[in-house]
C-alpha cells in the first residue's frame, strides 16, 4: 500500500546543484514507495516559516548549506551526533514533532571505511565549518585522536578545539598557509571547504604522499586542492561516497525513524542509489 505522507525534499543555498533527488528517488522506487522528494532553494532566514508552513503530507527534510546550524533551534529533538557536533542535515516528521539527526558523520564513516580506511590514527582537516565538526567526530569514531586543523581564522576553529576535548582528541589549530610545509604524518586529510575555493597554495609533498584526501566536494570537480592531490599522485576520494552513505542513513530516518535500523534489501537499495550517481 502506497504510504500517504509522501512528500521530501533537500533545502539548502543553492541547492539546483543537488544529487539527493535522484539518489533518494531510486532508493524509494526501489523500496516500493511513491514518494516524492524534491530540491527547494531555502535561505537561512526563510528556514522557520518553511517548516512551519509543512502540512501533514510531509514526511522529512535533508538541509545542505547554509542551514545545518540554523535549524537546531527550530526542532523538538535532536540525535546525539547532532548535538555533538552542533549541526543536523535531517528533520523527520512525526506525530507533530520534529526530530533532528546528523548523517553526515556516518556518511563520512562509512566512505572512508569503503575506501579501506577502517581506522585513523593522526588526520588534518581543512576548513572550520559545520561539516568541518562532523568530520572531526567521524574522525574520532575511527580511532583518531590527534588531529590538525588548518584555518585562515584561528578563532573559527576555536568550537573544534573545544569538540575534540570533549571527544578525547588533540586539536591542533594551524595557519593555512602553513599546510605546505605540513609533515606527512597524517593518515587522512578532510578538506570540508566550499566547491570553487582556491587556497592559493599547494600542500606539502610528504601530505600528498602520505596522506588520503576525503575533498567532500563532489559538484565543481576536480577542486583546486584534489587537483594538487592529483597531479603529484596522490590517494584521493571526492564528496560522492559521503553523499551517498548520509543519504542511506537519511532513507533508514525516513522510512524507519531510525538511522540505525536498515531498509528492506538495503543492499539492493544502496546499489539502486549508486546507480543513480552515475
Amino acid at each position: 500500500m502506497t504510504d500517504p505522507v509522501a512528500r521530501l525534499a533537500v533545502l539548502g543555498s543553492p541547492i539546483s546543484h543537488s544529487r539527493s533527488p535522484r539518489i533518494h528517488a531510486a532508493a524509494y522506487r526501489e523500496l516500493g514507495l511513491d514518494w516524492a522528494y524534491t530540491a527547494v532553494e531555502v535561505g537561512e532566514s526563510a528556514l522557520a516559516g518553511f517548516l512551519d508552513s509543512r502540512d501533514a503530507t510531509w514526511r522529512g527534510l535533508s538541509l545542505t548549506f547554509p542551514l545545518k546550524h540554523e535549524v537546531l533551534g527550530l526542532v523538538d529533538e535532536l540525535d546525539r551526533i547532532a548535538q555533538v557536533a552542533g549541526a543536523a542535515n535531517t528533520v523527520r516528521f512525526a506525530d507533530g514533532r520534529r526530530l533532528g539527526f546528523n548523517t553526515d558523520v556516518g556518511g563520512i564513516v562509512n566512505a572512508l571505511r569503503e575506501e579501506g580506511l577502517g581506522r585513523v590514527d593522526a588526520a588534518a582537516i581543512v576548513g572550520g565549518g559545520a561539516t568541518a565538526a562532523s568530520a572531526l567526530i567521524a574522525i574520532t569514531e575511527l580511532g583518531g585522536r590527534d588531529v590538525d586543523v588548518y584555518v585562515r581564522t584561528a578563532a573559527k576553529a576555536a568550537p573544534l578545539v573545544a569538540l575534540g576535548a570533549r571527544l578525547g582528541a588533540s586539536v591542533a589549530v594551524r595557519d593555512l598557509g602553513s599546510l605546505a610545509d605540513a609533515p606527512g604524518d597524517r593518515d587522512l586529510v578532510v578538506a570540508t571547504l566550499p566547491g570553487g575555493t582556491d587556497l592559493g597554495l599547494e600542500a606539502s609533498a610528504a601530505l600528498k604522499r602520505d596522506a588520503f584526501l576525503l575533498d567532500v566536494v563532489y559538484g565543481t570537480w576536480p577542486t583546486a586542492i584534489a587537483a594538487d592531490w592529483l597531479t603529484a599522485g596522490g590517494r584521493i576520494s571526492d564528496g560522492l561516497g559521503m553523499l551517498l552513505h548520509q543519504a542511506l542513513l537519511q532513507v533508514r530516518i525516513f522510512v524507519n525513524g531510525d538511522p540505525g535500523e536498515p531498509v528492506a534489501r538495503e543492499d539492493a537499495v544502496l546499489g539502486a542509489m549508486r546507480a543513480a550517481l552515475g
